[in-house]
Parts: C-alpha cells; structure tokens; sequence
C-alpha cells in the first residue's frame, strides 16, 4: 500500500478556525466556488495539508460548508464568485433587441475594422466668442423662447461637414470590392437613450447653417430620449461624432460605426496657459479631438489632413458662416 501523505491531517479532517489560510489545488477551489462552499469547512487530504478535488466532492456529499449557512464556513466572509454560481446575489437584466444591435455592431467593428487612432488639440477662443455673439442675435417669440441657441457641438458638426467635403478620402466604406466615396455628408451623432446608444443623422450637414444643424439636434436627441426616432433618421450616416465632454472627459478614442470609416471623439473644453505672441502667457480654451480610423480606407496622412482642415474651421469659425 502507499504511504500515508506526510502532511494529511490525522482522520482526515483538518481542524481550522473559520477564515483561515487554506491550501488547496487550483481545481478544488474551482469547484468550491462554483458549488458555494468555504473550503475551510473541507478536509485536507492532500500533500502538504492541501485541500483537493476529492475533498470538496466528500463536503459536498456531506451537505455541508455552505457559505454563509452555519458550520465551519460560517464566520468566512464571502468570496467574489462570477455570475451564475449558487448562493450569489445578482440581478439579470434581459438583453433589448437595440442593446443586441449595439452589441453586434460593436463587437464587429473592434474585431474587423483596423483601427488607429489621431488625437490634436484646438483652440476654442474664437469659437466661444462667436457663438455668444451669434447666440445675442437669435430672435424670440410671444413667449421668449429664442429661434436657436448654438452650441459647440453644433459648430463642430458643421467644420466636421465642411472637412469632409474637403476630404472625401474620410467620407467613405470599405465594401467587398470597392471602396464607395459619398457624395453627399450625413453626421450621426451619438446620443445616449434609455435603450442604449443611438445616432440620429444630420443629413446634408454640409449644406445646412449652424441654426438648422443646432435645432435639428435638439430635436432628434429629444425624439431619441423618448424611442420615438424613426429608422431613416438613425440608419445610414457617413461620418459619426461622439462627445463626452459635457462629463468632464478630456479625451477618449470611440469605436467607428460601420460602414463608416471614421468616428470624431470630442473631449471637454478647458482653460490652459499658453504662451502669447509677445513672449508672455495667457490663459485659453483649448479642447482635444481623437479621429478613430478605418486604415483600410482612411490612411494615416489623410486622417491628419482632415483634423487640420477640421482645426482650421473650429480655429477660425468665421469661414464656416461665409
């Protein structure tokens, strides 16, 4: 007969005091944790005083060290368990049909589309003084609600419209066989909704003014907040926009939304010290924008000519108004 492992406890139980270090092979404490169980309550009759397999299988046949139940295990404090083992307290939420799109679409683009990310800061003094002056101009009616109240945001939509005329390298997808270049621009913009992420389409942004483009967001984002978008004004886009800087991000890197081949990611504005031209400094706001790329259409070089050409309209606001 083989002799007796030099450590194994005599009678094979092994006394400790609840909450103590336990020993035991990788595969007992798989199955004590899937099973609920505190592997102090369990005898040790492996090497070394370890706890193995054969151990948990003899606690679980014998009904105890159940977690929480009294016993051995019942001053151990709980250890964190994965979803599904018995005796842990969670609560499911059922999958929607948007949340399994979402999650479709995203698990796509991250495992098919070759992203790389381009990330440059703009200077948002000249944006912020022309956007209250032309916020001064808005008319109001009987009950004081003015026609538009531009936004960032509104100003980035349209310098991201305008660029992508500019580029239209950007303003494409990589199907099968061809890339396909779009001739017109239409902007989704990512708007979070009881259901999920949405992005309602600014379609024509490129021809439409900054009042038109700031009260047609409002408009889509309310009707996306109450799942009342229609499929046309969600479906299809060329380009996507994505800000979190209403929350304080300063900088983040989205995932493209298929088929398009670019997504803006838009960081929140902040004051910074820089230096003046008279050798100085100042203080001004600046924001950091990352372009996300598909480099099977999009190359390195364009996407950096685009963010130029992007910073060139949010720098000098004025000549997307002329």
């Amino acid at each position: 007969a083989a002799p007796a492992s030099p450590a194994a406890p005599a009678g094979g139980a092994a006394a400790r005091p609840a909450g103590a270090r336990v020993f035991a092979s990788p595969l007992a404490r798989s199955m004590a944790r899937e099973a609920g169980l505190d592997l102090t309550a369990a005898s040790a009759t492996g090497g070394f005083g370890r706890v193995i397999a054969a151990d948990v299988v003899q606690l679980m046949e014998s009904g105890g060290g159940k977690v929480g139940a009294g016993g051995a295990g019942a001053a151990a404090p709980a250890a964190a368990a994965p979803a599904g083992v018995a005796g842990v307290d969670y609560t499911e939420i059922p999958h929607t049909n948007v949340r399994k799109v979402i999650a479709r679409r995203l698990l796509e683009s991250k495992t098919t589309v070759p992203h790389y990310y381009l990330s440059m800061d703009v200077c948002l003094d000249n944006l912020t003084t022309l956007r209250a002056a032309l916020n001064k101009t808005a008319i109001k009616d009987k009950a004081g609600n003015v026609s538009y109240k531009l936004s960032v945001n509104d100003f980035i939509i349209k310098a991201c419209a305008l660029a992508l005329r500019a580029h239209p390298e950007v303003n494409s997808s990589w199907m099968d066989n061809v890339v396909r270049r779009y001739n017109y621009v239409d902007v989704s913009v990512a708007v979070a909704s009881p259901t999920g992420l949405i992005t309602p389409i600014i379609t024509d942004a490129d021809m439409k003014g900054l009042s038109a483009i700031s009260n047609e967001v409002k408009a889509l984002a309310g009707k996306a907040k109450e799942g009342k978008l229609l499929p046309h004004e969600y479906q299809g886009g060329t380009f996507s926009v994505s800000n979190l800087g209403m929350f304080g991000i300063t900088s983040f890197s989205a995932i493209i939304n298929p088929p398009q081949s670019c997504i803006l990611a838009i960081g929140a504005a902040e004051q910074r010290v820089v230096p003046a031209k008279d050798g100085t400094f100042k203080a001004a706001e600046y924001m950091t924008v990352t372009l996300s790329c598909d480099h099977r259409t999009v190359d390195g070089a364009v996407g950096a000519t685009f963010l130029q050409t992007l910073k060139g309209f949010l720098q000098e606001p004025a000549s997307m108004v002329l």
